[in-house]
């Protein structure tokens, strides 16, 4: 590939944006999204509040120590997908090659709308115009000739900027940033790496592949020193299946009991079973999360004979799942997901007044349940719950 044509967008502090977009008097103003107790952590923070240390993934305690005047908001997922959706809209109308990499951030190859559009850098800037028009929303933009450099580039665009690395330029362009910037290079690495003398990209582009794959491995060594020239095949893939659905949380104090336990099993396996009906997929396997109080996290899995998507089913195998652990060591975090995903069989939801037990009952229950998702998608999530959360306090959602 020979032209800049690879773009990577990335919405500024996207929860925090959104936010401050909803609420014209959070403008200015350090916000931060995420889970507000005790052991919350940061999901977003506008860059007022990061003028203050505060990033994703900081406990949300260390946040109002480090920002205690900052405005504090549960995330609204909801809103932000919905935001998210209008965002992805756009991108799809410039070029049907686009993959999504999360909520906020998308790859483009915007190589054959260069007739329509113009090239890479022109396409960015059309972009960023049309997201902050119609939306009111900032992206930023890195375009470059492969994933690598794109996505690099639009790190150090933000916020609200554009980078472009045109074609014969990425080796000066690589060579003086820190060997951080390499996926891969975590803090074990950065460690041998450092007792090498490597603190560059440049010094890693530098190297014999041998001594590379000597210090960390074939693989490693042979991944970091291709990207350190630039060398990454990677197409931009459109259709980014989605391999798992889930829900966990993470709680203020532990909990002790196996009573305690259910009755948070009971939430989770709810919005595991709407997300599956949404998405209109059916789980095969069933998964269940455990992060001790001393912060071991174990998991569980079991595969189903029958695919589901039905709520008494997940809480069913999350409770057999959750047997296995002793829960009196005190448990942070629950969570239950969902993975090998299949389309629902044509049958599926069918209500069956005959009385044969188990599968009549069974889906008996999947169709009291989607007449429940009529109800939600009409009235919202809130308006129909299991009796057993009726009086459940409010915590901490991921």
């Amino acid at each position: 590939m020979n032209m800049a044509s690879i773009l990577h967008c990335d919405l500024d502090a996207f929860f925090a944006a959104v936010e401050q977009l909803d609420d014209p008097t959070l403008l200015g103003r350090p916000v931060i999204v995420g889970g507000l107790g005790n052991r919350g952590v940061v999901a977003a923070a506008s860059y007022e509040a990061r003028t203050y240390g505060v990033y994703s993934a900081v406990p949300m305690a260390r946040a109002r120590r480090a920002c205690p005047h900052g405005v504090f908001l549960s995330p609204r997922f909801d809103r932000y997908g919905e935001m998210s959706r209008e965002v992805m809209a756009i991108l799809r109308s410039v070029t049907p090659l686009v993959e999504p990499l999360s909520i906020d951030e998308a790859f483009l190859d915007v190589a054959g709308v260069r007739r329509h559009h113009g090239p890479g850098p022109e396409v960015a800037a059309l972009i960023r115009g049309r997201v902050r028009a119609e939306t009111g929303l900032t992206v930023s933009v890195g375009a470059a000739t492969t994933k690598f450099l794109a996505k690099l580039a639009s790190d150090l665009s933000k916020p609200d900027g554009l980078l472009v690395v045109e074609p014969g330029a990425e080796s000066a362009f690589l060579a003086p940033l820190p060997v951080t910037r390499l996926w891969g290079v975590g803090p074990a690495t950065f460690t041998k790496l450092d007792r090498m003398g490597v603190a560059t990209i440049g010094d890693v582009a530098r190297l014999p592949v041998d001594a590379l794959t000597a210090a960390l491995g074939p693989s490693l060594g042979a991944h970091l020193h291709a990207l350190a020239h630039n060398d990454d095949p990677r197409a931009v893939v459109p259709e980014h299946e989605t391999k798992s659905i889930g829900a966990e949380e993470t709680f203020g104090t532990d909990l002790a009991t196996r009573a305690a336990c259910d009755r948070e099993l009971v939430r989770l396996a709810e919005r595991v079973a709407i997300r599956l009906r949404r998405a209109q997929v059916v789980a095969r396997t069933l998964t269940l999360k455990v992060r001790f109080g001393d912060f071991e996290t174990r998991t569980r899995a079991r595969t189903l004979t029958d695919p589901t998507d039905v709520g008494p089913v997940v809480l069913g195998t999350a409770r057999e799942l959750l047997e296995g652990f002793d829960v009196t060591r005190g448990i942070r975090l629950l969570g239950v997901s969902a993975s090998q995903l299949l389309d629902p069989p044509p049958t599926q939801g069918v209500l069956v007044l005959d009385a044969d037990p188990e599968g009549d009952h069974v889906d008996r229950i999947a169709a009291v349940e989607r007449a429940a998702d009529a109800v939600r998608e009409r009235f919202g999530d809130s308006f129909v719950r299991p009796a057993a959360l009726l009086d459940r306090r409010r915590g901490d959602a991921t």
